[in-house]
């Protein structure tokens, strides 16, 4: 077994594939499309002033529940 010739060839595979994916992608370059963003999971983060905003609605709909 020839180490080297063996070496050799998988060099030359390695070019040949090289040469078939970038004719590939020239192909399709155009035609790639970024991908679309993730949807995040979990809770939204709040600002201090969207907080305040929050806090004064829900004082509101308690006094009107307290009322009633």
């Amino acid at each position: 077994m020839d180490i080297h010739r063996i070496i050799q060839e998988l060099h030359e595979e390695r070019e040949r594939l090289d040469r078939v994916i970038k004719s590939i992608e020239s192909f399709a370059g155009d035609e790639q499309e970024a991908p679309a963003p993730t949807k995040r999971h979990g809770r939204r983060t709040m600002s201090q002033e969207e907080r305040r905003q929050v806090s004064q609605r829900m004082r509101k709909y308690w006094e009107s529940r307290r009322k009633k």
